[in-house]
């Protein structure tokens, strides 16, 4: 038996949620996971351009993690039976203690930062915009179902994470970051 990617079961714009619940493509829980899966694509790009080892080792593991929140958001608590994995304390924790290590290398922060750098940076800017659009679609869909509030933590800190890590990025390739600096 061979395995089709394509099921044609979403041609009228509905998919199933993780159990079987059938919802319309466009409803919160869909896109909060899809931008979740965007946001994990992303990373994936970062991951294959950024050149140092222990950034490639953490970025393996969000990934992972995201796969979580995924499945965490493609569930409704409401009518699901499924188990899902979830989210741990440790997971937030190991973003602060990555974000700790970096900034003891990096100059303190007195302005804004623009996206840029180098390519890379870049890219980590891009990915944090799409965690941080991704955060406000999950707080939107936690007015009208439940969703844990790990995950919201969660998002939250891998969009500070991202920031941190790219501004690491810039220092690393011994480029400058780029300060804002207002017109008077």
């Amino acid at each position: 038996m061979t395995f089709k990617i394509y099921t044609k079961t979403g041609d009228a714009g509905e998919t199933s949620l993780i159990g079987g619940v059938r919802v319309l493509k466009s409803h919160l829980r869909i896109e909060s996971y899809g931008t979740i899966d965007e946001l994990n694509s992303y990373l994936g790009l970062i991951k294959d351009q950024i050149e140092i080892p222990k950034a490639k080792e953490v970025i393996y593991e969000i990934q992972d993690r995201l796969f979580t929140v995924g499945a965490v958001l493609a569930s409704d608590p409401e009518k699901s039976k499924m188990k899902v994995p979830d989210i741990h304390e440790s997971d937030i924790l190991l973003l602060e203690k990555e974000m700790d290590g970096m900034e003891e290398s990096l100059p303190q922060l007195k302005n804004f930062v623009l996206p840029g750098g180098n390519v890379t940076a870049s890219h980590c800017h891009v990915a944090r915009c799409i965690c941080r659009r991704a955060e406000r679609i999950i707080v939107l869909l936690s007015l009208e179902s439940e969703v844990p509030e790990i995950i919201i933590r969660y998002v939250n800190r891998l969009s500070d994470y991202l920031f941190m890590l790219s501004r690491y990025v810039v220092q690393n390739a011994g480029a400058e970051e780029i300060l804002w600096r207002p017109r008077a």
